[in-house]
């Protein structure tokens, strides 16, 4: 899996191949958005729509949208969040990652979360954290058996919709080896 930084035209734009395929892929999740109430209609999310939901991400300077490609194909994304608006968080946050329906069950989510680790890691972080919907029970133990631990509940900042918080530590204080094996 190759993973790769939006890249924006010189018009601050999505380029239009790429945001057809990201709208597909959006499109492809019409559960998850039935349930996150992200687009008005999560049966009919258009390339419009998800061009200014990225663009409202990117409004933030600490926010990066990566794409993760496998065979050439576009199969997931994934947005972090390097500082939370939080001053007393000191973690870098995953805020979503989405993987193609159709190729989902195939390992692209755990590899997809592995390679967004290894970034935080490389930049000298030392754990992360996300928040899933209270009502996403299947993405909860998606998370857990991660190695994600559930370590408050609140609402989110965007909607106000209920959310565990999750966090994943690694390095000295974890017990986790360098690399993200676990524990020796």
């Amino acid at each position: 899996m190759q993973l790769t930084p939006l890249a924006l035209t010189p018009d601050h734009d999505i380029p239009a191949p790429l945001l057809t395929e990201l709208a597909a892929l959006y499109a492809s999740n019409r559960e998850f958005h039935a349930l996150s109430g992200d687009f008005p209609n999560p049966d009919d999310i258009r390339p419009e729509q998800v061009a200014v939901a990225l663009a409202d991400e990117l409004a933030n300077p600490d926010v990066e949208v990566l794409l993760a490609r496998s065979a050439g194909r576009l199969v997931g994304v994934a947005i972090t969040l390097d500082r939370h608006p939080d001053p007393a968080d000191p973690d870098p946050w995953i805020g979503l990652l989405l993987i193609d329906a159709g190729a989902q069950g195939k390992g692209y989510g755990r590899q997809l979360a592995g390679l967004v680790e290894d970034r935080f890691r490389a930049a000298g972080r030392t754990a992360v954290r996300l928040a899933v919907l209270d009502a996403n029970p299947d993405g909860l133990a998606f998370w857990k058996a991660l190695g994600y631990t559930v370590i408050g509940h609140r609402a989110d900042l965007q909607l106000a919709r209920p959310c565990s918080v999750l966090r994943k530590q690694w390095g000295e204080d974890s017990g986790e080896e360098p690399g993200g094996e676990g524990p020796a």
